[in-house]
Parts: structure tokens; sequence; C-alpha cells
């Protein structure tokens, strides 16, 4: 029994040693945008797409697994791999897209935070400032073990969204069967939406971000199973929140006819409906979800930069050792706060073009994974399998058809 036990906490501490990666790049996904998106699908079309939570969850952990499988077996990060493998050319496109798409991403995160605190009534020349030097000191004087445990405390405070969808009173029948139940309009607008729910479950910078976490990490090959375990409850955990916010709108604002544009629409009308508490902590989902994003985006940007052009890169680096990582990570928050504090920018057309740089990269970056994830000479026994590569192969061509998709909607938007 004495051995048993020994075991199983050895196993337990190995678990602990290795999880944060996938929890934390699945959670930071449910972003401003990502939160704006399952508002609006909740408050228009009710219940009635909380069935793409499971496709959501299954593209989510295909896609993340061959990352972090990626990271674990080379120790190099995506950019890294593309570099040598690609070429240098390839990568220099890719990074070029990755800016642009990261950029306008960071501005997004602030654009949530300040919307998040004018619930309350802060201004955003005084939130979005604070924040932005917050998340900048953590990561520059942080230790990589420091801030992945701020950014799993980080990731734990989702669960105010599922306190927010059950204080909304659902009808919990309705809801489960909604779940399992497929629906589906042949209207333009509902198919907008459609796409839009599954569509923004994967976004570039993820792929880039937790395969150079895995790395700084040092997640060794012995422990790939908990490195799939990590991305699992992620990817879970990511669908739980996103099932509760559409859950939330869909029992109150759905049903009331209540107009929204935004998150911080959705927490202001949540008040009236389920109570002044459940739209605080709606509007408080908001704040950590920006906040956290805030801090993730550009450091994101700044380990692929680095190392698809071979600088020094990693949180535990000092300052003066690696001055591009943290020369870029703080250019990517300063421009992305300044943005946001600036009277008449056309911020809403910002965000547009930054999504149709993300439709230009995702098809790119998904393909190159495949083609890494299949190499033998250098993944070994590790490669994809054959059922593998099939679902990853249909979830990949149905995620670039959908990116395109949005990518030509946004771009007849911006005419």
């Amino acid at each position: 029994m004495r051995e048993w036990l020994r075991a199983k906490w050895a196993r337990l501490a190995i678990l602990a040693a290795v999880v944060g990666p996938g929890i934390i790049t699945a959670n930071v996904d449910n972003d401003a945008g990502g939160i704006t998106t399952y508002s609006l699908a909740g408050t228009i079309y009710g219940y009635r797409l909380l069935w793409t939570v499971i496709p959501v969850a299954l593209a989510l952990y295909v896609v993340q697994e061959m990352s972090s499988r990626l990271g674990v077996v080379t120790g190099k990060g995506l950019a890294d791999l593309i570099r040598e493998q690609f070429g240098v050319r390839a990568t220099f496109y890719l990074m070029c897209a990755l800016l642009v798409t990261n950029l306008g991403n960071t501005m997004a995160e602030f654009a949530g935070l300040a919307e998040a605190l004018e619930i309350v009534h802060v201004s955003r020349f005084v939130s979005v400032p604070i924040a932005a030097v917050a998340v900048w000191w953590l990561v520059t004087w942080g230790s990589y073990r420091v801030v992945e445990k701020a950014f799993l405390l980080a990731s734990g405070f989702y669960i105010a969204y599922v306190i927010s969808g059950i204080m909304a009173k659902p009808d919990w029948g309705e809801v489960l069967a909604a779940t399992v139940t497929p629906s589906f309009d042949a209207t333009l607008p509902f198919v907008l939406m459609l796409v839009g729910m599954v569509g923004t479950t994967i976004a570039p910078w993820m792929q880039f971000y937790q395969q150079a976490a895995v790395v700084e990490k040092g997640v060794a090959t012995r422990h790939l199973r908990e490195a799939r375990l990590d991305v699992a409850v992620g990817s879970i955990m990511a669908v739980i929140v996103v099932w509760f916010i559409v859950v939330a709108c869909g029992a109150t604002l759905h049903k009331t006819g209540v107009q929204i544009s935004d998150a911080r629409d959705a927490a202001m009308a949540l008040q009236p409906l389920a109570g002044r508490y459940a739209a605080l902590l709606f509007g408080f989902g908001l704040l950590n979800a920006s906040l956290f994003a805030a801090a993730i985006l550009p450091l994101s940007t700044a380990y692929s930069v680095c190392e698809g052009l071979g600088w020094e890169r990693g949180i535990d680096q000092k300052l003066g050792d690696a001055p591009w990582f943290y020369g870029i990570y703080t250019v990517m928050i300063a421009l992305g706060a300044a943005a946001i504090m600036i009277p008449g920018l056309p911020l809403l057309k910002v965000l547009y073009l930054s999504q149709v740089a993300n439709g230009i990269l995702l098809p790119a970056v998904l393909v190159f994974m495949l083609i890494l994830a299949n190499r033998r000479d250098l993944l070994g026994q590790h490669v994809n399998s054959r059922g593998f590569n099939t679902v990853a192969w249909v979830l990949v061509v149905a995620l670039i058809a959908m990116t395109v998709f949005l990518t030509t909607a946004s771009v007849l938007r911006l005419g």
C-alpha cells in the first residue's frame, strides 16, 4: 500500500511539474474578442450554438497536442523549426503576418480591459496605463516559474463565467438538449456566427506560444503523456467557459430580446435580468481575460520573432542578455495600450485587418505543423499516427475553409 501511494504521489508530482502551457494557452484563447463572439451567439441565437463546443474541444486538442509534442520531442520552438526546415524566407513572411495580427489583437485586449473597468466607472486613461505597466513588469522582472504561476491563477478566474451562467437560472434540460443536438440555418448571419464560434478557437499565436513555453519549461520526452493531459485539461476548461457564456446570455438576453454589440454590453444588460453580482462577475471575467491575453499575445510575438531570427529569448533570460526579446515585448504592449487612448482611431478597422492577417497566417501555420508532425527524422516514433492524421487533416481543412470564409467577410466589411 505504501509503495502504491508513493508511486501515485510521484506521478502527481511529475504532472504538477509538467502542466501549464496547455492550460494557459487554451484559456487565453477566450480573450475579449472570443468572449464578445460567444456573448453575441447566446444573445442572438440562444442555446442553438451550444453544440459547437464539442467540435471546438476536439479541434483545439488536436492542433495544440501537435504543437506540444513538437516542442517536447525536438526541444525547439515552432518558428525555430520552420526556419530550419522551410528556410528564412518562409519564416520572414510568417513573422510579418504574426506581428500584424498580434498587434491588432493586443489592441483588442486593451480595449476589452478598458471596457470592463468602465462598467465600474474607471476611465481607460487610468486603467490601460496601469494594466500595461503591470503586465510588462510581471514578464520583464519575473522568472518563468513565477510568470507561469500568475498565468495559471488567471486561468482559474474564468470560473466567474461559470458562476454567471448558473446565476442566470437557465432551463438545464433545454440547455443539455441543445448541447447534443446540432442546429443550422442556411442564412448568412447564422453561418457567420457558426464559423465565428468555431473559428475563434484556434489562432496562430497559440501554436507559437505553447511550443515555446513547453521548450522553456524543459518538458522531457518521457513526460509526453503528462504534456498531452495538460493540453486536454486546457481544452476542456476553455470550452466549459464558452458553454457557460452562451448559456448566461441565452437564458437572459436572448429570452428578453435585449440587443448588445460587445461583451461589455452583455455584462451591463445582465444586471437587471440575472442580478448585480452576475453582471459584475461577467465583467470581471472580461477584465481577467483581457489582462491575461494582453500579457500573453506580446509574449508569444517576442518568442516567435526571436526564434525565427535566432535571437536569445525566454523569460528566464536577463534583460541585458535578451534585449530583442524584451524589446519586442515592450513595444507590442506600448503600441497596443497607446492605441486605445488615441481619439478617433479606427479601432474596428484595425481589428478587421488583424483578422484578415490571421486568416492569411493560420492555414500556413497549420500545414507547416502537420508536415513537421509527420517528419520521422524530427519526431522518430512520436510522429502522427494514421488515425490522428486523418482527424487532423479533416479539422485543418475545415478550419482553413472557415478562416477563408471569415477573412472574405472581413474584407467585404472593410470595403
